[in-house]
């Protein structure tokens, strides 16, 4: 899942990225309300975390946009997106404030973080039409909630980016993925590697797919387009 932080606060927002990447998910940072918008029309979010007081365009206000623009274009995902805001002043009136504009919570500086946590995923949950238990192709079986895979019944070992492209792999099936699809769907946007690096995670989970018994081209390559699974 990808979540958009919107805080001007460097150092929160490293903290709030970094724990929520060790969380498996992504996360984008943008620094000011705009800069949020312009990531907000060309990607697509699960949660944005946003902060009320921000540069150019406060959250207040971005809140407001999104929802409006929700109201003329319900078909668009992102713009229903879910929206937790943070916020120094913690009065019931700055409250209905912001959930007025549209926020779905509404957390109070400082914050205990794993709380915060708790309130992310409640609203994950609430933002999916539905939970996903598992998914499988073949003898692979994933458990989305715990990051857990198997094949014929044998644990498999990943990392947090392995993990991620095997489920991207396994939730779209028979659909190629290019590289740079794969890119934007598993890395933020900061983070972006070369296409090398996408063959590269894909040769290691050929290999530990194999020594478990799955065969060699388990995941296919589709010459000149990319990987699906076979």
């Amino acid at each position: 899942m990808r979540i958009l932080v919107v805080e001007d606060d460097t150092q929160l927002a490293e903290v709030l990225s970094e724990a929520l990447t060790r969380r498996q998910y992504i996360v984008d940072v943008a620094k000011d309300g705009e800069a949020a918008w312009y990531s907000v029309e060309s990607m697509k979010y699960d949660l944005l975390i946003l902060d009320v007081t921000l540069p150019k365009l406060d959250g207040i206000r971005l809140c407001q946009r999104l929802r409006t623009t929700q109201a003329s274009n319900p078909a668009y995902y992102n713009y229903a997106v879910p929206v937790l805001m943070l916020t120094a002043r913690d009065t019931v009136a700055d409250k209905i404030t912001g959930l007025d504009a549209g926020a779905d919570d509404y957390v109070a500086k400082p914050f205990d973080l794993e709380e915060l946590m708790a309130r992310i995923r409640a609203l994950l949950r609430r933002g999916s039409s539905a939970t996903i238990l598992s998914l499988s192709w073949g003898s692979l079986l994933l458990n989305p909630s715990t990051y857990e895979a198997t094949y014929d019944g044998k644990p498999l070992s990943f990392t947090p980016k392995e993990y991620a492209i095997l489920e991207l792999l396994v939730a779209n099936g028979r659909r190629v993925l290019s590289c740079s699809s794969i890119i934007e769907q598993v890395w933020s946007l900061d983070d972006s590697p070369v296409e090398e690096t996408v063959r590269s995670y894909i040769k290691c989970l050929r290999q530990k797919l194999k020594a478990l018994g799955a065969p060699e081209d388990f995941i296919e390559t589709v010459h000149g387009l990319g990987y699906r699974l076979k």
